[in-house]
């Protein structure tokens, strides 16, 4: 028995880290949020229930700078304030924020929003099992290599999860009648908005696939859904 406490503490460690990180992310979100009811927005959040089938989309406005949008575990979608600010300053659309809410529905609707807490508490499962064995060999860079491959492995995971989403999101914006060119030309917007354009991490290191993968992934998918 004793054998294995150490992957029983490691399994309870985890667990525990899961809950937190739920329930940090949750009070987060109660805290800095407010219901979104936005002029140029309600048409859109309605265009996309109808396409769905559903009541309007209900939407929230985290009160962050970053621009972002956001689908928390429990099924709620955001947009920062910092991207609501963008579109009252016109510098993006109304059916390019639409693009966004259709987006954040994909990680909603494909089981991405809990996924991706469960994939945290693995993130740090190999991060400490690596950190530990490493660490006898390579002391002083054991650590860092281990934070590196875990960061790898989930920014693979995440990279997944986003072209899933797109998909989703092409779908239903061609069913609400917006087409895709909203979201295509929101993605060549994106480095500039978030003040990310040049330099930065590798791109396997990033949790976002990059712009041009996204736009041919999307022109793949409708020249697709066109032959069909």
């Amino acid at each position: 028995m004793m054998k294995f406490l150490p992957l029983i503490l490691l399994g309870l460690y985890l667990v525990a880290m899961w809950f937190f990180s739920a329930w940090r992310l949750k009070k987060d979100l109660n805290e800095k949020a407010t219901p979104l009811r936005h002029p140029r927005l309600t048409p859109m959040l309605k265009r996309l229930g109808d396409a769905m089938d559903l009541p309007p989309i209900q939407a929230h406005v985290y009160e962050v700078e970053p621009v972002n949008g956001l689908a928390a575990p429990d099924g709620r979608i955001f947009l920062t304030r910092g991207f609501i600010r963008k579109l009252d300053a016109c510098e993006v659309t109304a059916e390019e924020m639409a693009s966004v809410i259709a987006h954040e529905l994909g990680h909603v609707s494909l089981g991405h929003s809990r996924r991706r807490m469960i994939d945290f508490a693995g993130q740090n499962a190999i991060r400490l099992a690596l950190a530990g064995v490493l660490g006898r060999f390579l002391p002083g860079i054991g650590t860092w290599i281990a934070n590196a491959v875990a960061t790898a492995v989930a920014a693979r995971l995440s990279r997944q999860d986003e072209f899933e989403a797109d998909r989703f999101a092409s779908a239903l914006m061609i069913k609400a009648g917006l087409g895709t060119d909203p979201q295509k030309s929101l993605f060549r917007k994106l480095d500039k908005l978030t003040g990310s354009a040049g330099g930065g991490a590798p791109a396997w290191f990033l949790s976002h696939p990059p712009t041009a993968r996204r736009i041919a992934a999307i022109e793949a998918h409708e020249a697709r859904w066109t032959r069909d």
